[in-house]
């Protein structure tokens, strides 16, 4: 199946000290087949645009994303708080389009948007070894 978005452009930082990684996609939506519902396309489109965004991060991580215009770079960004990656929709990712696009004076999905994803690797086992022991020495 064909990509519903085009990548336009990608940067990736690392945050090594706080186990954080931020990924900038610039990306367009393409736009719908003439016979195709466009909501569910949209609807499709997002959901596939965030799969493809979220594929190197595990599903205990924290993800934080923000959408906004790259054009009109009045509009209010589209931001979905921090949550584990397994915890995020399509219903979550809906809603909050929704209201954003609504108290936009001017929203167009086929525009360019610049997609930010922030991830936190959580830890996961036993504390470091090292730090316990050091723990260990002060009351």
């Amino acid at each position: 199946m064909a990509r519903r978005f085009e990548i336009m452009d990608t940067n990736t930082r690392q945050y090594r000290q706080y186990n954080a990684v931020e990924r900038h996609l610039t990306v367009r939506l393409i736009s719908p087949a003439d016979n195709s519902d466009p909501v569910a396309h949209f609807l499709a489109s997002v959901n596939d645009l965030i799969e493809h965004a979220l594929r190197d991060v595990d599903d205990r991580d924290m993800v934080g994303i923000t959408i906004q215009n790259q054009v009109n770079q009045n509009d209010k960004l589209i931001g979905i708080s921090f949550r584990r990656k397994d915890q995020l929709s399509g219903d979550v990712i809906w809603s909050v389009f929704e209201i954003v696009s609504q108290s936009n004076a001017r929203f167009n999905a086929l525009d360019t948007m610049v997609m930010t994803v922030h991830s936190v690797r959580m830890p996961v086992g036993l504390v470091d070894v090292q730090w316990r022991a050091r723990a260990d020495r002060f009351p």
